[in-house]
């Protein structure tokens, strides 16, 4: 966008290191993987260039819900961000420490480091990850730190909990890696890569590395009657945590707490790179002693002589409460400071790049005087998250999920770039390789768009043996495709020419096709969605004055200060009684602004 930008680490060689599950995408987070690629940040690119084992997960069910993920090798993931950031223009590297903000009237100016550089910045984003005020807990063990062998933040900890911000603490977890030569691989049910040939980003040309297989295992009942044994010296047992943990992604601890009826629980074991023997299993996040977790672990079949080469730990850290933040995640009683990732209480590298793309493109644009892309519910993942985060707050690490977007069918993870990389382009953030592939891409939008528009009697298709009446009359291909039993594949005498140019782009245009009823609904929905956006909320709006509003409601109205009518209807209690009463109120308080 041609800001001039510093990233500052505490060691710039660990940047693009993952610090948990070598995996990125899944239900939800590969929208948000998508989203961000779409939008020119690096995750997709990166992913695909570590990518040694592919799978499209709930395949069986409808494409909006598809989750692409992917398996990454760990170092060559980490040098794919390496090459990109460093051959970034604008961009300064700087490894040092954040120690602490430098404020002037309230405002940021600046940061200054550890060793008492002051560096002047006039938008500072935070993306601190599990390093602000980080502690790790493995049974009786206690680190200080973010992440095994490195530093916690902890002079900017104390900084903003003296700044009066609302803070709390959250945790998370990872499980004990294992030594893949130790593993008896022939026992376990294998899962391939899935040989499809999709990648994360459209960038990128072909899969490049070799492909793995993953395997699974479970978890016994000599395994759990070894953890409950030892409840007692699990910190999340013991009182040393009392921070909430991610609710879909436990502690194999709360697993067996909860859900003691359970015989077992699946583990999913991933490698970790083609030169490595580290294996990753998936499920079993622990912060049970080091001595508990190797028995758990020959509990498990094919493991029964595996070695821990670095046991799981549990990790305790500070982050902000959402609510604190404005839409484009600047904290509202410290202008020019951003936050993004962790620190506002979510999961996960997807949601951290998500929120780190919204904040940058956001300071940028702030910055430079311009306009930042206008990012809503119904066009993005992205702005789902920020919405919920910054009206719902978080009790417990955010994790995105398809069930949280309204407008689904919109939504999906094969149509990011059509949705999104257009307002890149107007905001500025879109580099020269990805415009050029999007004016190709458009160009042969319209060859679609001409192929769809042509008309084909019934008796056509019903003479190719397809499921139609002779009677239907004349339609549309695009008409066609709402069919039952009428797919792309189908229509190839009409439009294999075109669909082997772009086999991805023909997929997205045949379920655009598919849903146009189901679409030209949302568009109305949408409609209302943007109209009542409009009606602007101000931070101090007098939600006590309201006639009608319960206590309770003027207390979650007050402590979300949603922007807009419809963001106050997205807070958690409030009716439509309720949003027509405000939506009298706010109207009132608008014509008595403007007769004054």
């Amino acid at each position: 966008m041609g800001a001039r930008t510093a990233l500052i680490s505490f060691d710039l060689d660990a940047i693009g290191a993952m610090s948990c599950n070598p995996a990125i995408g899944g239900l939800g987070k590969g929208h948000l993987v998508r989203e961000v690629d779409a939008l020119d940040g690096v995750l997709g690119r990166a992913a695909d260039a570590g990518a040694i084992h592919y799978r499209m997960l709930n395949r069986s069910k409808g494409s909006a819900v598809w989750g692409p993920r992917v398996q990454a090798d760990r170092v060559r993931f980490k040098a794919a961000v390496q090459q990109i950031i460093r051959a970034q223009s604008g961009l300064t590297l700087i490894q040092g420490e954040a120690a602490a903000l430098v404020l002037e009237g309230g405002r940021v100016v600046g940061l200054e480091l550890a060793d008492g550089t002051i560096l002047s910045a006039p938008r500072v984003i935070l993306c601190t990850g599990t390093f602000l005020g980080g502690v790790l807990f493995r049974g009786e063990e206690r680190f200080e730190g973010g992440r095994i062998g490195e530093n916690a933040a902890k002079r900017l900890a104390h900084q903003l909990r003296g700044a009066d911000l609302p803070m709390a603490r959250l945790k998370t977890g990872t499980p004990p890696r294992l030594d893949g030569r130790t593993i008896n691989w022939a026992v376990l049910e294998t899962q391939p890569s899935d040989g499809e040939g999709w990648t994360m980003s459209p960038l990128t040309r072909a899969r490049a590395n070799p492909e793995v297989f993953c395997a699974i295992t479970r978890t016994t009942q000599a395994g759990h009657d070894a953890i409950r044994a030892n409840l007692h010296r699990s910190p999340l047992f013991s009182g040393a945590i009392a921070a909430a943990g991610p609710r879909y992604c436990p502690s194999i601890e709360d697993k067996i707490h909860r859900f003691g009826d359970r015989e077992g629980h699946q583990v999913f074991l991933e490698p970790e790179g083609l030169d490595t023997h580290m294996v990753y299993p998936n499920g079993i996040s622990t912060s049970l002693p080091v001595d508990v977790q190797a028995t758990v672990v020959r509990t498990m079949p094919g493991c029964e002589r595996a070695e821990i080469v670095q046991p799981g730990y549990a990790v305790e850290y500070d982050h902000i409460d959402p609510r604190a933040l404005t839409p484009d995640l600047q904290v509202r009683a410290i202008p020019g400071l951003y936050c993004a990732g962790q620190i506002n209480g979510t999961t996960g590298y997807e949601e951290a790049a998500a929120q780190g793309l919204v904040a940058g493109l956001e300071a940028a644009a702030a910055a430079l005087g311009v306009q930042g892309p206008q990012l809503d519910r119904g066009n993005s993942y992205i702005a789902v998250m920020v919405d919920d985060l910054t009206l719902q707050g978080v009790s417990e690490p955010y994790r995105m999920l398809t069930a949280r977007a309204e407008y689904r069918l919109r939504l999906r993870a094969n149509n990011a770039a059509t949705r999104l990389t257009g307002l890149g382009i107007a905001a500025g953030c879109i580099g020269e390789e990805r415009r050029a592939w999007w004016d190709r891409r458009e160009a042969l939008r319209e060859m679609f768009h001409v192929k769809h528009s042509q008309r084909v009697h019934a008796r056509e298709l019903a003479d190719l043996g397809l499921p139609v009446r002779r009677d239907h009359g004349e339609k549309s291909l695009s008409e066609w495709l709402r069919f039952d039993g009428i797919t792309p594949a189908a229509l190839a005498p009409w439009l294999s020419e075109v669909t082997a140019l772009d086999p991805v782009l023909a997929e997205e245009m045949a379920e655009d096709a598919a849903y146009a009823p189901y679409l030209a609904r949302q568009d109305a929905e949408l409609r209302d969605l943007r109209a009542s956006e409009a009606l602007s909320l101000a931070h101090d709006f007098p939600y006590g004055e309201v006639p009608g509003l319960s206590n309770e409601m003027v207390e979650r109205l007050t402590k979300a200060a949603p922007g807009t009518l419809a963001a106050a209807g997205r807070v958690s209690g409030v009716t439509p009684a309720a949003l027509s009463a405000l939506l009298v109120h706010a109207r009132r308080l608008a014509n008595g602004q403007r007769a004054a």
